[in-house]
């Protein structure tokens, strides 16, 4: 850097560390006109100076480069409590005024930018959806990186500067992500560039990595397949401008490098580790002696009792007086010439005003989708054998892959499961991306593979988070047991879509999607461990209306269902699924019309005038109930059943978002007063929730499913465990007809006791046997008794 270069940035820096400070203390007095008063600093003091210096010197370093080198670029900031300093960044890069006319480049607008920070109804005290450039709000820390790398997938002109703190980089999803250089080309993709923050202390304490020697670090992350590098801004013999200049020019001409070579595996790609003092240019020393500027006492707000303390208030008015803002802007001029120098000349190409950040039409496009019925199977005979509902989504994920080709905006995310979810077929059109050494053996790895697999939920969330919040298509498939991993990441991005209604400016993005399969119900080889359907519940406890669980019974809905997924958007969607050989129910009409309408009455298992309610949500339970239905009307022929499939839950009731079941409809599925048994995929308390949406009386729903009750055992016993196995739901509905007289009380005894003593056998047969009796497997729906059946596949390898 030249020297003027040099005397601009630090007058842009001046500028934004005391944008950032104002932003914390002062309720008036922007211009520092006068000394401080106590009227000036507002009543309650809330906000993180310590590594706010740091964020403005990379943001402006980062400014400087994209204006040197016309560079598209994006900056995601993983420690969102560095709040005020972005936010200073935006407003003088104009990016704020642009988005928002309330907050003019004028003294109203600094008086704005300051009084509403961290105020009621004003801004945030982090990084949040209304503001401009945001995809991570970096409350919860860990995700910068992984959403980083998302977003530059297939955005091969775009770099994305990830700035992690170094507590940040303490969390296992971070150590994670480093990794994700492994996966992302550098010659298809975008870059991202790592910028590690060291400041040296959390709260409290030191950081692991603050602690670190620079041998230590250079040696790990050279390890990890980076080229590092260090700028140490605490050095007083080097100038850190330009360190941090050569540093960034450096890793310009780097990335070049690798781009360019004929060596494409294991591209080295270039990152910055930056240790600046936490609190920098900041108070020096309390009053007491204790160490602030470079110590943890920097982390939040220095001056805690300025308002009723003089000698804190004295420290104050030194502190915000040595940035002298007078020189940097006046209410004639503005600011000065300083900002041109640093910021790129076209607004557009400036960090918060990214096209990529802000979805719409710049970055959205509908995937080309086929037709769910084009994959589907003949149910003409409710019951056929033969649907694996993931093998018939592999072969609609791998039409989705090759119509979509050419507009590169669909990808899929599993931690190292596709071929144990029965999803391969899509290995016909795409493979799993890598960039290491590929070996002779190795199946289905390419550099330029679609699939991103790594054995993290946290990272395939993440890089789902970044694709899709960039304007792009994505389905993440999982056991579903594991999908818990990530509720907490699931519930920050459904603040973050709640949040991004009410912004005009945000654009159209796609859903995120689920496949959540190799369920509890199907994991009896596995255990306990695998058997968690958590997930369902952690979608639905979201309160704002944009969530669907879809529970297919066969194949053929699941293919409506994953279909209507990929082509809703601002939507949080999952599919729950299994993957083994099931009974097709509906044909491909009826099973639009099941999906659409998110609750069914099956017509070829109903009578008139029902006696009594079957119901049923989910793959398994469904079975279950079909085989209760036959051994109700093998029984006691003059019984009416209805059957009822529910294939959507909402946090709004049965159905869909877009096709919520009215009071009415529910009277007229479920009647006003007969008994129910309903059998469910997950925990019944979710269907006993939601059946509060519903003037019904509870009591004459019996509703069953998953009851934290599992081991290794055989299938059947999985339901009989759970009390969710035909003969418990046989049970219970011959315990409601005889209590409603539908049927004699002593011959509903009678066969209740027949029945358990069938539960009883079974579970004596599997002590000695290991498998279920074979006539439970080899149960088939009356109507298609004469039919031949598809075997199950039989799977090389894992038995996962």
């Amino acid at each position: 850097m030249n020297n003027h270069e040099k005397h601009s940035m630090n007058q842009y820096l001046r500028a934004a560390n005391y944008l950032t400070a104002a932003q914390i203390f002062l309720a008036d007095n922007h211009l520092m006109k006068r000394a401080i008063k106590p009227d000036d600093i507002k009543n309650r003091l809330l906000g993180h100076w310590g590594s706010c210096p740091g964020i403005n010197f990379a943001y402006a370093h980062l400014s400087r480069y994209a204006k040197k080198y016309d560079q598209d670029m994006m900056f995601v900031l993983g420690p969102g409590h560095g709040f005020p300093a972005l936010q200073a960044n935006l407003y003088l890069e104009g990016t704020l005024s642009h988005f928002d006319p309330t907050l003019p480049m004028n003294l109203d607008g600094i008086r704005r930018l300051c009084r509403e920070f961290s105020w009621p109804y004003g801004y945030p005290s982090h990084s949040n959806p209304e503001t401009p450039g945001v995809i991570l709000e970096g409350g919860e820390l860990g995700y910068a990186l992984s959403t980083s790398y998302g977003a530059v997938m297939d955005n091969p002109d775009l770099i994305v500067a990830a700035l992690i703190g170094d507590g940040e980089a303490e969390t296992g999803p971070t150590a994670g992500a480093w990794h994700l250089n492994k996966l992302i080309n550098p010659r298809k993709d975008g870059v991202v560039l790592p910028i590690l923050h060291l400041n040296g202390y959390k709260i409290s304490q030191p950081t692991i990595f603050g602690r670190m020697s620079n041998y230590e670090l250079m040696t790990l992350f050279s390890g990890y397949g980076y080229e590092p590098r260090i700028v140490d801004a605490t050095k007083g013999d080097v100038n850190p401008h330009d360190a941090m200049a050569e540093a960034l020019d450096w890793a310009h001409d780097l990335i070049a490098e690798v781009r360019s070579s004929h060596d494409t595996v294991s591209p080295r790609m270039p990152m910055i580790i930056m240790r600046t003092l936490k609190g920098w240019t900041g108070v020096k020393e309390l009053p007491d002696g204790e160490k602030v500027e470079g110590n943890c006492l920097a982390h939040q707000v220095v001056l805690n009792e300025a308002k009723t303390d003089k000698e804190e208030l004295k420290l104050l008015n030194e502190w915000l007086g040595s940035y002298k803002f007078d020189e940097l802007f006046t209410e004639a001029n503005g600011f000065g010439s300083y900002v041109d120098d640093i910021l790129p000349e076209n607004p557009e190409k400036r960090l918060g005003r990214s096209r990529h950040a802000h979805g719409g039409n710049a970055v959205y496009k509908p995937l080309d989708l086929p037709r769910a019925e084009d994959f589907a199977e003949d149910a003409t005979i409710p019951g056929t054998m033969g649907s694996s509902s993931m093998r018939r989504t592999g072969l609609y994920l791998e039409e989705v892959f090759r119509r979509n080709a050419d507009h590169k905006n669909f990808r899929m995310m599993s931690p190292d499961e596709t071929y144990s979810n029965k999803l391969d077929d899509i290995f016909k059109a795409t493979s799993r991306s890598w960039q290491w050494p590929i070996m002779s053996w190795d199946k289905d790895l390419t550099q330029d593979g679609r699939v991103m697999e790594m054995l993290s939920e946290h990272n395939m969330q993440g890089l789902m988070q970044g694709y899709v919040l960039t304007g792009r298509h994505a389905m993440f498939a999982s056991y579903e047991a594991f999908l818990t991993v990530v509720s907490s990441m699931v519930d920050q991005y459904a603040k973050f879509l709640t949040q991004s209604r009410g912004v005009e400016w945000r654009g159209t993005i796609p859903s995120i999607n689920y496949i959540l399969t190799s369920s509890g119900w199907r994991q009896d080889h596995n255990g306990f461990s695998h058997q968690n359907p958590g997930f369902i519940d952690d979608i639905l406890r979201r309160q704002s209306n944009f969530s669907n669980v879809y529970f297919p019974a066969d194949g053929n809905c699941t293919l409506v269902a994953v279909e209507n997924m990929l082509k809703s958007v601002r939507q949080i969607n999952a599919v729950v699924a299994g993957k083994t050989v099931e009974p097709r129910w509906l044909t491909p009409e009826l099973a639009r019309k099941q999906i659409d309408t998110g609750l069914m009455i099956w017509d070829f298992a109903s009578d008139e005038q029902p006696d009594i309610v079957m119901a049923a949500a989910g793959d398994y339970p469904t079975k279950e109930t079909m085989a209760a239905i036959d051994i109700i009307k093998t029984e006691r022929p003059d019984v009416k059943v209805r059957c009822v499939n529910v294939s959507s839950l909402t946090t709004q009731g049965f159905g869909t978002l877009a096709n919520t079941a009215s009071q009415q409809l529910f009277d007229d599925i479920f009647t006003e007063d007969k008994p129910v048994v309903f059998n469910f995929h997950g925990y019944p308390q979710t269907v006993k929730s939601i059946l509060f949406n519903y003037a019904v009386d509870g009591t004459r729903f019996d509703v069953r499913g998953y009851k934290e009750i599992g081991s290794t055992t055989t299938p059947f016993d999985m339901h009989v465990r759970n009390e969710t196995s035909r003969y418990d739901l046989a049970i219970a509905a011959f315990r409601k007809l005889g209590q409603t007289d539908a049927i004699p009380v002593q011959e509903a005894e009678h066969l209740i006791a027949k029945y358990r003593a069938r539960i009883e056998a079974n579970t004596a047969y599997i002590k000695q046997h290991g498998i279920d009796l074979p006539e439970l497997d080899a149960w088939v729906w009356p109507a298609a008794r004469d039919l031949e059946r598809t075997k199950e596949e039989e799977w090389r390898g894992q038995t996962n």
